[in-house]
């Protein structure tokens, strides 16, 4: 499954998108110039990647449960997707959506490269307006921090209500430390993460920039009250690197 993620990420450009200097920056989407060298960008900026993918997948093998669907929601090229693939239970069936029509289309090119008996349907929807039916897993992978801070209440309720006891929500982020100085130390380490990567000061700051009022955050205790009000009794971060982590919600 590793060389299928590998060849996915060789199918694709490295990522300059903010080499060079722009006199207007736009907010960040994920239009084609992004999903061209989206593979690229997401090793080089997010710590762990591949071990959170890793992890995933384990956890579909435990959480999912027979004849039941998976959702990867937000699916982008459809990384989660092909690793949760090979390890779910029998009769499992994986809907996968983005609002992005180009990522959309690439990942049915990716995921038609690979056969399986667990059937794959990908859609250009938005998560929040989904109807999530019969489901033992759900993912989203770096993708809530997206969507309108006033509308992930109500997207983890439904998924909650829709999910089979047993089941497993899985939700990776970028979070954000309440704390001033731990927010400052965790940024530092995560901008020599990006310097290490060989991001130029001008592609750290223009990115920034054109991200800002796009990716909005939330702190761990939001994620963990969130989860919470909507009924989970058991939810923790199963995995963090610097100010990346990822949840698991247990119904």
């Amino acid at each position: 499954m590793f060389q299928s993620l590998v060849k996915v990420k060789n199918m694709h450009k490295k990522d300059t998108i903010f080499s060079m200097q722009q006199t207007k920056l736009s907010a960040f989407k994920f239009d084609k110039s992004v999903v061209a060298v989206f593979p690229d960008m997401i090793e080089r900026s997010v710590p762990s990647y591949q071990t959170i993918l890793a992890g995933i997948g384990e956890l579909a093998e435990q959480f999912s449960q027979p004849n039941t669907n998976c959702y990867d929601l937000g699916c982008s090229l459809g990384a989660v997707t092909l690793t949760i693939r090979p390890r779910l239970k029998q009769g499992c069936k994986i809907i996968a959506v983005d609002t992005s029509k180009t990522m959309v289309e690439r990942a049915k090119e990716h995921i038609e490269g690979f056969h399986s008996d667990i059937p794959v349907k990908i859609y250009c929807q938005d998560m929040s307006s989904l109807a999530i039916k019969n489901t033992s897993l759900v993912v989203i992978n770096f993708t809530l921090q997206f969507i309108t801070p006033e509308v992930r209440q109500g997207i983890i309720n439904n998924i909650y209500k829709n999910l089979t006891s047993g089941g497993a929500l899985i939700v990776s982020e970028k979070i954000h430390f309440d704390n001033l100085p731990i927010q400052d130390a965790i940024s530092h380490l995560h901008l020599q993460f990006k310097r290490a990567n060989g991001y130029s000061e001008l592609e750290i700051s223009q990115k920034r920039a054109s991200l800002e009022k796009v990716l909005v955050s939330d702190s761990e205790k939001t994620h963990l009250n969130r989860f919470k009000k909507a009924g989970f009794a058991s939810a923790s971060i199963w995995f963090q690197a610097y100010n990346f982590a990822s949840f698991i919600a247990i119904k």
